[in-house]
């Protein structure tokens, strides 16, 4: 009489199906590329950069004034486009309910000097207490030389 031997291992699929993953994957990966630009407010800007920026952590804040200075002299108030002359009464309504008396100026690297200087006469006779001018971060090279004088060479005759 002979045993009936069974083999179950040789039946188990350990194979690891990937395509239900991928596809969620490509669910969210759609969705954030949708939403990404919405989370921007405002209007972009190609800001200034400096070396030593102080940081304004309420410029992020949902309940921020933010003015925007365009590239082209164009001022936009949150995401609403005004014009220069009517900046100041628009952020005096906004200011009337509130205490912290604030307003941060975005202005493009390349805007020309004389229309940020006209956005921040027209916010200041606003009354407003603090004026915040944004900046951006200067990326530096990680194997820059330091820029150090040259000390001149003596030469004896």
């Amino acid at each position: 009489m002979a045993l009936a031997l069974r083999n179950e291992g040789a039946k188990v699929n350990s194979d690891i199906n990937v395509t239900p993953m991928v596809d969620v994957m490509l669910v969210l990966l759609i969705i954030f590329m949708v939403i990404t630009p919405m989370l921007q407010k405002g209007v972009s800007v190609d800001l200034a950069k400096v070396n030593n920026p102080t940081p304004m952590a309420d410029a992020d804040k949902e309940d921020a004034l933010i003015v925007a200075v365009m590239r082209d002299g164009k001022v936009f108030f949150g995401s609403d486009q005004i014009a220069p002359d009517q900046l100041t009464a628009k952020v005096k309504d906004r200011l009337a309910s509130r205490t912290d008396k604030r307003v941060f100026v975005r202005a493009d690297a390349r805007a020309k000097y004389g229309s940020v200087v006209e956005v921040v006469d027209n916010v200041r006779s606003a009354g407003v207490d603090d004026l915040g001018l944004l900046t951006e971060q200067r990326k530096s090279t990680p194997n820059a030389p330091a820029a150090t004088p040259a000390a001149p060479s003596g030469g004896g005759h």
